[in-house]
C-alpha cells in the first residue's frame, strides 16, 4: 500500500462529537503509517457532512507481546484515552475501540501537527555538560559518539509534567520522544500507548525530570478526581473493566492511591530499564 496522502481534518476537535465520528462513521483507508511496528493505517472517517482524518490499528494487525500476554494494544490504546479524559487534561487524541475494515481495532482521531519542528524538537535536546540549562530538566547521559556523552534534557514544561503523571498512572512502558505530538492552539498530545497498564512496575519514560519531586496541587486534583472514578461503580472504572483484565484494573487504584500517599512523581525503580531504547 502506497504512502498515506494526508486529508486535512473538517474542523473536527478531540472530544465527544469526535468520538461520534469516530464510532459511527464510515471508514476508509488511505495508506499506511509505515514507520509503526504493528498495523497502522490512515483513513478517514466520515458521517454524513463530517469527515475527518483518522488513525486506525486492527487487532488482527498486532504482533504478539510475550510480557503483554492479556488483552490487546487497541484495548490499551482506548483505556488510556479514557484515563486521559478523566484526569480533564485531554492529553491523548480522542480514541474508540470499534469494527473496521480489517476488523476490532482502536480508531484515533488525528492530530495534525503544527507547521514547524519535528515532533519532540524543543522539548527534547542533548547538551554538553553536567547540569540542565534553566528551563530545561535532567533525564541521564547517553553516548552520542565514541568517546563521547552528552546530558539528555526535556524542557521544564508543565504539558509534559501532566503527561509524566498521566504515564505514571497507566504504567507506560514506551514513553519516547516521537510519541509526544505538538497539536493546534499549543496543545501536545501524547500518542502509541499500547504497552501500559500491566501489573508490574514497567514505567519507561523520557519523562524523569521531576523524578521525586513534590506533586502540583493540579495534579493532586486530578489524581482525586481519578480515585474517584476508580471506585467500584465509578465511571472510569465501568469504562476500564471493559478494557483491562481485573487485576490490571486493581493495579491502576493501587498506583493512584500510592501516588496520592507520597505526595511526589516516581523515581526509577531499578528493576527495568528507565528510559525506553530507542528514546527517540
Amino acid at each position: 500500500m502506497s504512502a498515506p496522502e494526508r486529508i486535512p481534518p473538517r474542523s473536527v476537535t478531540p472530544g465527544p462529537d469526535a468520538a461520534d465520528l469516530l464510532a459511527e462513521g464510515e471508514l476508509t483507508v488511505r495508506g499506511r503509517i509505515r514507520e509503526a511496528s504493528n498495523a497502522a493505517l490512515y483513513c478517514t472517517v466520515t458521517r454524513g457532512d463530517r469527515e475527518a482524518a483518522c488513525i486506525y490499528k486492527p487487532v488482527a494487525g498486532e504482533r504478539p507481546l510475550w510480557d503483554f500476554p492479556d488483552g490487546t494494544l487497541a484495548q490499551r490504546e482506548v483505556a488510556a484515552y479514557e484515563v486521559s479524559e478523566a484526569t480533564g487534561w485531554g492529553l491523548v487524541p480522542t480514541t474508540v475501540l470499534r469494527d473496521g475494515p480489517y476488523g476490532e481495532g482502536m480508531c484515533q482521531l488525528w492530530i495534525e501537527p503544527e507547521p514547524g519542528p519535528a515532533p519532540g524538537d524543543g522539548l527534547l535536546a542533548l547538551v554538553d555538560g553536567e547540569e540542565p540549562g534553566e528551563g530545561w530538566k535532567a533525564i541521564g547521559f547517553a553516548e552520542v559518539e565514541e568517546d563521547r556523552t552528552a546530558l539528555l534534557v526535556h524542557a521544564d514544561d508543565e504539558r509534559l509534567r501532566r503527561l509524566a503523571v498521566l504515564d505514571a498512572v497507566i504504567n507506560n512502558a514506551d514513553r519516547k520522544g516521537g510519541h509526544l505530538l505538538p497539536g493546534p492552539g499549543g496543545r501536545l498530545y501524547g500518542i502509541d500507548h499500547g504497552v501500559t497498564f500491566h501489573t508490574e512496575d514497567k514505567l519507561r519514560t523520557l519523562l524523569w525530570g521531576w523524578a521525586e519531586e513534590p506533586l502540583t496541587a493540579e495534579a493532586t486534583g486530578a489524581l482525586d478526581a481519578l480515585r474517584t472514578g476508580l471506585a467500584d461503580g465509578g465511571a472510569l472504572a465501568a469504562a476500564l473493566s471493559e478494557l483491562i483484565t481485573a487485576a490490571e484494573l486493581d493495579a491502576t487504584r493501587a498506583r493512584v492511591d500510592a501516588l496520592l500517599a507520597s505526595g511526589r512523581h516516581p523515581a526509577p525503580g531499578g528493576r527495568w530499564p528507565a528510559i525506553p531504547w530507542p528514546p527517540v
